[in-house]
């Protein structure tokens, strides 16, 4: 055995002992060779050997999330970020998370509809999130037909101020959508629309403004509802315009006009409150993911033959029952959920189709000469 100062005693010469010292000479020869490598390899980077991303609390990374789905286009933008580790994994399917996320987050498409897109979209309704409350009792409401729990949801999202919600069931009171024809309640259709209107949703701006003109479900005041109908179109002219700021500044957006109707060369575009009626070149606003899925939907599967679909194209709904929605009076041949859908159908590509029947003008004598209106029914 060796001292610190190098003596030593005499050792039994056994061959225990030998393979004893032999494996301890090893073992330092083995430590002594690992430490001369670490000194020579270059030291590793600070970020290697700590992770900042652990370090930081969970409260900054959930806001951090929240703002992520809040701007996501469309759901591979949240999956691509729950898929990068375990903890955004975790933390993305927090409910402070999921309530903010946008109405794109969840636009799945109606062919790839599954259980696992359904309970995500529960969990986004759970989460107090009103467009996936909205866009999940669209699709129970008109796909599935569980008028109920869809109506439900829907409401659930009007609670909480959501135009599109409100809009909605506005339309149902309209047509009495999953009931019977005489479970319409037009003055409670007119009551939510007008708090969607309030809201600055343009599509229910137009429908108040025909009831008001028409003395629909409301006391007929024209004058009024000619105003809301120029304010409608004023608010869609502004959305577009702000949609497309570069295409504005270049006047490209003066040759979008899809009907080719004759404009005066030194018009003022001011002079003009209502541009998308007139003719001028105002593009169709892009539809809700709620109404997309429905149009994408019924595509591929229609729920009856004798069941219609609204024939403006951005909005998908269809009919609850039989002869629901109504039928334009000089054709005879579109089918609209509401005048707003009219409008908007009538504008954009209904107004260069429409054409009398022939059984009409047959019926009235000198028919042929008879200058037909048709506007708006």
């Amino acid at each position: 055995m060796r001292t610190r100062r190098g003596t030593s005693y005499p050792v039994v010469n056994n061959m225990a002992g030998r393979k004893r010292n032999d494996r301890s000479d090893a073992g330092a020869q083995i430590a002594n060779s690992r430490k001369r490598l670490r000194s020579s390899s270059p030291r590793a980077p600070v970020a290697a050997r700590f992770d900042f991303f652990d370090k930081l609390p969970n409260d900054i990374v959930l806001s951090i999330l929240a703002r992520v789905v809040y701007d996501a286009t469309c759901p591979a933008d949240f999956l691509a970020v729950s898929a990068t580790c375990k903890r955004l994994n975790d933390l993305g399917f927090d409910s402070s998370v999921l309530s903010k996320a946008s109405p794109e987050t969840f636009a799945v498409k109606a062919k790839k509809w599954s259980e696992s897109a359904h309970r995500f979209l529960k969990r986004c309704s759970d989460a107090g999130n009103a467009d996936a409350s909205y866009t999940l009792g669209m699709i129970e409401f008109y796909c599935f037909q569980n008028w109920s729990s869809g109506a439900s949801l829907m409401a659930k999202a009007a609670l909480d101020y959501h135009a599109p919600a409100l809009y909605s069931l506005a339309v149902i009171q309209f047509n009495g959508s999953g009931g019977g024809k005489k479970e319409k309640d037009l003055r409670t259709g007119v009551s939510l629309c007008a708090r969607a209107a309030y809201l600055g949703h343009i599509d229910a701006l137009r429908e108040l403004g025909h009831c008001l003109q028409d003395g629909y479900g409301v006391r007929q005041n024209i004058p009024k509802g000619r105003r809301i109908l120029v304010h409608a179109n004023g608010r869609e002219l502004d959305v577009v315009l702000s949609r497309y700021p570069l295409a504005v500044k270049s006047g490209e957006w003066l040759k979008w006009n899809p009907l080719n109707l004759y404009r005066p060369e030194n018009a003022m575009v001011v002079s003009f409150p209502l541009l998308s009626d007139f003719g001028w070149n105002v593009p169709p606003l892009e539809s809700h993911p709620a109404n997309r899925f429905l149009a994408e939907w019924f595509a591929v599967q229609n729920p009856s033959p004798l069941m219609r679909m609204c024939s403006h194209a951005g909005c998908g709904r269809p009919e609850t029952r039989i002869h629901e929605f109504r039928r334009c009076s000089v054709c005879g041949v579109v089918n609209y959920c509401s005048r707003a859908c009219q409008a908007l159908d009538w504008k954009f590509r209904h107004r260069r189709e429409c054409r009398p029947r022939a059984r009409f003008m047959n019926a009235i004598p000198g028919g042929d000469n008879v200058n037909v209106d048709r506007g708006n029914q």
